[in-house]
């Protein structure tokens, strides 16, 4: 029976389909890039990408993300650069690659009929993909910027007493919340962002909220909801910026608190109770409000948060108002042309005065994410310490990373996940 000549117009790749609609990400997808015939559709697709394919600078800084990736794999997911890696060698046949494309050609089997080859090409174009990402944002140029604009937002804030005790508010004003610590987050490494990236199934950098950040650390639980209090009061964080998918409230059970919280108010009313005993009274009350992990979906959104960890934590933005210092550097050149005499004008002077300088920005200003994180300080103690240590944290974070990209590999070679 003949085939239907109008069929061809109705096969659909399902795979794409489910990284396009479906919510999957390409990492996972059973063909990372597709099904690429020759160095045409090779170009084509890094034209599509935003590579232009027929730029020898670009073509040499991609192969320079060719070398970079191998050298990272052999790093962090093998185990001649991890001694917790996976027990496998980069084939000697990826070292003899000297165009790009041939990575791309030998990733759809279109060169090789070795699908152990197919499979490393693959991975090796997930890692390159990712440092891609990473090296591509452009709010990284203006990040000095960014950091001394936010931190400055809460630096203003805090002070220590005469006996070096720290307090985020005003020294003049006594409605002040006592801390124990607080905390700078700068940007992360860059081997630190490319795993980030190739363990989040977003894969972009852009979705990177957390590369500045700040964390205030608490005597007591119910300071955790004053410095709230205090940071929203001042206008220090603005919550019609927050991002609400990533708030994440682990540490007490802020409903089950709001129920319970007016009768305490109007037991301090009633019976006229003195500070002290009133805040003794809310933390207690407090304490009693556990997150129950089985019904509290925001205590699961971040897997790698280890089941010790326990704050509230939250996204914000910020305005950032970054000054070019090109513009003013060139804006008093341009004076200085202007006011050069006639009879000694030059022609770079004519010039430089009928440069139109319309199009550079004196100033540039754009949103920019950072993370708050507070906490008591019997939960920071619990953080520092056993399975929910930083490097525990980041162990985690390699192990799904390296799942992710080699899950194909391992399963050809039947090897169980790391």
């Amino acid at each position: 029976m003949q085939r239907p000549h109008y069929l061809e117009r109705y096969f659909f790749d399902w795979e794409l389909l489910d990284v396009l609609v479906g919510g999957r990400s390409s990492l996972d997808s059973k063909y990372f890039i597709g099904r690429l015939k020759d160095d045409s559709q090779v170009n084509d697709f890094l034209n599509g990408y935003g590579i232009d394919a027929a730029n020898p600078i670009n073509k040499a800084e991609l192969f320079g993300n060719f070398q970079e990736a191998i050298q990272f794999i052999k790093r962090y997911f093998l185990k001649e650069g991890n001694p917790e890696g996976v027990d496998l060698k980069i084939p000697n046949v990826i070292y003899t690659i000297t165009d790009v494309n041939k990575v791309f050609l030998m990733a759809t089997a279109n060169i090789t009929k070795n699908e152990e080859h197919k499979l490393w090409a693959e991975i090796i174009l997930k890692v390159m993909h990712t440092i891609l990402h990473a090296d591509k944002d452009l709010r990284a140029n203006y990040f000095s910027i960014i950091q001394m604009q936010v931190f400055d937002r809460f630096y203003r804030h805090l002070y220590r007493d005469a006996a070096g005790l720290l307090f985020l508010g005003n020294s003049e004003v006594k409605f002040d919340v006592p801390l124990v610590d607080f905390q700078t987050k700068s940007t992360k490494s860059r081997d630190s962002i490319i795993i980030k990236l190739l363990h989040k199934a977003e894969n972009v950098a852009e979705e990177l909220f957390d590369w500045v950040g700040v964390r205030f650390v608490t005597e007591k639980k119910i300071d955790v909801l004053r410095v709230l209090r205090f940071l929203t009061d001042n206008y220090i964080v603005i919550p019609h910026n927050i991002k609400p998918s990533r708030s994440i409230n682990n540490l007490f059970d802020l409903q089950q608190f709001h129920q319970i919280y007016f009768s305490t108010i109007k037991t301090a009313i009633r019976e006229n109770l003195s500070e002290e005993i009133f805040a003794k009274e809310l933390e207690e009350q407090i304490g009693k409000c556990k997150v129950d992990p089985n019904v509290n979906a925001n205590a699961k959104k971040n897997s790698h948060s280890l089941k010790r960890y326990s704050a509230v934590q939250f996204t914000g933005r910020q305005l950032i108002q970054y000054r070019n210092p090109f513009y003013t550097d060139f804006d008093k050149i341009l004076k200085m042309a202007k006011e050069t005499p006639a009879e000694k004008n030059c022609e770079l002077s004519k010039m430089l005065k009928n440069i139109d300088t319309s199009s550079v920005n004196r100033e540039i200003r754009f949103f920019y994410p950072f993370e708050v994180q507070i906490m008591d300080k019997e939960s920071y103690q619990r953080s520092i310490e056993g399975e929910a240590s930083h490097k525990e944290y980041k162990k985690a974070q390699l192990k799904t990373a390296m799942n992710r990209v080699f899950w194909a590999l391992l399963k050809l070679k039947g090897i169980n996940e790391f």
